[in-house]
Parts: structure tokens; C-alpha cells; sequence
């Protein structure tokens, strides 16, 4: 994976920025020891490493606001982190460049139940936005996997969604406004405490661009009641394709499920191992919930296992209790870490029609077989929103490297079954050369062309997003004017 040559122009400056950003920074928010900064040399993405220059902890916009000003005036590149569960390598460090961490900015600025909003710093974690809310019979939507470690930060950057995006949506239908600070210094506010604001939708723009154009300090949510209940349902099958088609014709009924979730036989044999939740031993397992009073459960789960039963399911299990229903989660929650228990994988996140899942099963089982490395499969199947967990042995000389052409050939598939490259995880480095399999050089101009409205010096979270190939004039045209 190539990333571009460290400036050494900048390197040369780093006891001159030190100085700088401990004038106005508290004192160990300033992290420029080489054994300290390797503590940020990557994030989930563990595959690829760099020890940043330094790293910065800021506890306040202000704090950013200076920090950003001066990198802005001494040229150094500037990647922004939240929690550092990245999948796709969106938080890893160039050699030259500023890690500026949001972890210390976690406070619950407002909240405003009659109108149904939180205004949070961005490095509060996800769950947590949930916990300040609760006893009010509130919460907060979106639901990544990742969600008692992931900062707002990021989930703002990547879009993030969850197992309940398909009935809620994801972070960016349930995000009102920001706070964020330009690479210069420069404090914007976009969005408010309130549904569409006037003038151009930047806030689209800014939710999902994996901090290519500001770093968000401050965020406001929406928060929803509390549901009456919820109740899940296990459907299990012997066959992935059949299970597609019967997410497929839930979706077609019309009825909404608040979350569809889909796991084949490898990642249900580690789920059950690992968080003995009962789960029967099949090739392909459901699990479908809905939400509402108890006459709308009971109403829907009939018409989800009616349609099940027509697909001629192995077993069928509906959770009798809240405790029953936390054990299914349990597991599905457990997913990646229970898979991290039986060898190295990288994890994808293609996005698909329903309609495309049994044809997109079936050629992933195909290359597998071509590449010689199994793939588990969960994923959100409601939205379409796959997440093949391709295992490989990293101390096997070439198998990172196989594992990585495989999940590029897995993604190529996504696009042309009509989906594309990434759902809630983003493009990071890891998706990065594929953005050409999914859009023309005019399209990839006209998003560069708006990186150069907000970030001219192109300084925001390098080599991210685009491929370098494209980037090369603008990069060598920044080098040349310092």
C-alpha cells in the first residue's frame, strides 16, 4: 500500500512546532516523544503502521482552532481521530504529519428533550451519547458494532450506521448540525438545532468526508423516545442464497424491521464459541427485530415468520424475554471480536441492493474458493450493508497481500451488482485505489474540487479518499509554493 514520501521540509520544523503547540496547549497535550507517538501509528485497520510526527490532545475548540492555525502556518499535514476503531485506515498517520486526537473533548454541552436534541463534544462515544439520555426515555439511533469505544468524531467522518440504520437511518439522518474548525483556524458553524437548514446542504457534505475538509468539535444530535418494546426473532437456513432471498421478500412485504442482521456458518460457529448465545448450528442465520406496543410486535414478527416459512428455515426462534433478546445481541455485537479469535481478517464494507444478495453470496463463496481464504459473512442485511471478514495469516509472507486483492475483487463486485465501495466504514487508504472502479476522473474531480474550497493546501488527513494517482498535481503544486 503506497503512501507518499515523507516532507522533509516539515520534518526539519518539528522541534519549532513543538515549541508552538506547547504555548498553547495544557501541559502533556503535546505528544512528541518517538516511543509515546507509536501509541497512534495506526487504528483498527492494524494491517499498515506509521508513527505520526507527533500528537496533539486539545480539550476545547479553541484548542483546535490553534492548533490548526499553526500547522496551517508551518505547512504540516493534519490527521484528525476520534477513537482510532477505523476499519478502513482513516485515522492512519503520515510520518510527517500532526495527529490531533479528540478523546479529551467529551462533554454534554446541551440538551433539549422538547425539541429533541443533544449537543455533544465530538470525542463523547457513541453508547454514551445514549447514557446521558436514558433516564429520560430517550436515545440515540445509531448503533456501529464499534459503539462503546467509537467517538461522534468519526462517526460523523465515515457516516457511521449500525444494526438499527435500516428503520433509523445513519449518522447523517440523525445529525442537525456541527461545529468545525477549517485547517486555518477558522471556526464554522453549519446546521443547527433543527431539520434543514437554509441555503446550500453543506452539513451532507461535511458527514461522510472522513475529515478531507474540517475537524468537528462539537456536534448536535437527534434523540428519540424509546420504543414500547422490541423483540427479535432467529430464522436459521442451510443455505446463504435462500437466506438472501428471504431477506429479499421481508423487505418486499413492506414491513420494516428495525433491524435485519445476516451471519454465515464460520462467523456463527466463532459467535457461539465465544458468547455461547445459543445459536443453532446452520449455514446461514437471520436475525430480524421490530419494535413498537406489544399487538405491532406480535403483528409483525407473524408476517416476518409466515414469510420465513415459505423459504423452509431449519429453525425459527422468537426471544421470549429481555434477556433471551440480549443474548441473540450478544453474539451478532460480538461478531468481529469473536472472529479476531480464530486468525488475522480484514473486514469490508460493501454496499449492495437486496435484491443482488443471493448472486453477490454465491460469487464471494467463488472466490473464495479461487483465493484459497475463507470469508465469513455478517452484515446488515436490511440495507444491504456487507461486512466479509477474510481471514489470512499476516506472518505468512503474502498473504496480506492475496487477502488485500481478493477484498479488492469483493468490492469491484458491490459496484457493478449497482452498490458501491463503502457503507459506514469509509474509503480511507483502504478503499482508496477502488474509487476509480466506481467513479469516472470527471466525478473524482469535481470532489477534489471541493477539497480545494475547504482545504486549498490540501494539508486534512492526507493520502486519504482519493487515489494518489489522481491527487499527484495537487500535492506536488502544495510542495512547490512552500
Amino acid at each position: 500500500m503506497e503512501m507518499p514520501t515523507p516532507n522533509a521540509a516539515v520534518l526539519a520544523r518539528k522541534a519549532r512546532l513543538v515549541e508552538r503547540l506547547q504555548r498553547v496547549l495544557p501541559e502533556g497535550a503535546v505528544i512528541h516523544d518517538e516511543a509515546e507517538t507509536r501509541a497512534y501509528e495506526c487504528d483498527a485497520l492494524t494491517a499498515y503502521k506509521c508513527p505520526p510526527m507527533l500528537a496533539v490532545l486539545p480539550a476545547s475548540t479553541q484548542e483546535v482552532s490553534d492548533v490548526l492555525r499553526i500547522c496551517h502556518e508551518e505547512g504540516v499535514p493534519v490527521v484528525p481521530r476520534g477513537s482510532g476503531t477505523s476499519l478502513a485506515g482513516g485515522a492512519l498517520p503520515t510520518a510527517d504529519s500532526v495527529i490531533l486526537g479528540v478523546a479529551r473533548m467529551n462533554d454534554v454541552l446541551e440538551t433539549d428533550y422538547a425539541n429533541r436534541i443533544i449537543r455533544v463534544q465530538s470525542g463523547r462515544t457513541n453508547l454514551s451519547v445514549t447514557g446521558a439520555v436514558e433516564e429520560e426515555d430517550f436515545f440515540y439511533a445509531p448503533d456501529p458494532s464499534s459503539q462503546l469505544a467509537c467517538a461522534i468524531a468519526g462517526n460523523v467522518a465515515m457516516n457511521s450506521g449500525g444494526a438499527h440504520c435500516l428503520k433509523y437511518g445513519v449518522t447523517t439522518n440523525n445529525l442537525l448540525g456541527v461545529t468545525m474548525v477549517m485547517m486555518d483556524g477558522t471556526v464554522v458553524e453549519i446546521g443547527g438545532a433543527h431539520l434543514d437548514a437554509g441555503g446550500l446542504d453543506l452539513l451532507g457534505v461535511i458527514c461522510g468526508s472522513e475529515g478531507q475538509l474540517g475537524v468537528v468539535t462539537e456536534a448536535t444530535l437527534r434523540i428519540l423516545r424509546k420504543p414500547e418494546g422490541a423483540r427479535p426473532v432467529l430464522i436459521a437456513f442451510d443455505d446463504n442464497e435462500i437466506a438472501g432471498h428471504c431477506v429479499s421478500d421481508i423487505i418486499k412485504s413492506g414491513i420494516l424491521p428495525v433491524a435485519i442482521e445476516f451471519m454465515d456458518t464460520l462467523c456463527i460457529k466463532a459467535c457461539e464459541n465465544f458468547a455461547k448465545a445459543g445459536y443453532p448450528d446452520c449455514h446461514a442465520l437471520l436475525i430480524v427485530e421490530v419494535e413498537g406496543s406489544e399487538a405491532e410486535i406480535n403483528y409483525q414478527l407473524g408476517k416476518i415468520v409466515e414469510i420465513a416459512k415459505r423459504h423452509n428455515p431449519v429453525e425459527l426462534r422468537e426471544s421470549q424475554s429481555a434477556d433471551e433478546s440480549a443474548k441473540i445481541w450478544l453474539g451478532r455485537k460480538s461478531a468481529f471480536g469473536a472472529m479476531g479469535q480464530m486468525n488475522d481478517y480484514m473486514c469490508l464494507d460493501g454496499t449492495i441492493p437486496v435484491s443482488s444478495l443471493p448472486m453477490v453470496l454465491r460469487r464471494i463463496g467463488e472466490l473464495s474458493e479461487q483465493y484459497g481464504l475463507p470469508v465469513g459473512n455478517v452484515f446488515h442485511a436490511g440495507d444491504g450493508n456487507m461486512h466479509p471478514l477474510i481471514l489470512f495469516d499476516a506472518n505468512k509472507p503474502g498473504d496480506l497481500e492475496l487477502c488485500e486483492e481478493f477484498g479488492a475483487e469483493i468490492l469491484k463486485l458491490c459496484v457493478d451488482a449497482g452498490g458501491c465501495l463503502t457503507g459506514e466504514h469509509g474509503v480511507g487508504v483502504e478503499k482508496r485505489d477502488l474509487m476509480l472502479h466506481q467513479y469516472t476522473a470527471e466525478d473524482l474531480e469535481a470532489q477534489m474540487a471541493v477539497k480545494d474550497v475547504f482545504d486549498p493546501a490540501w494539508l486534512l488527513n492526507p493520502a486519504k479518499v482519493f487515489p494518489l494517482s489522481v491527487t499527484e498535481t495537487r500535492r506536488e503544486a502544495k510542495i512547490a509554493a512552500e
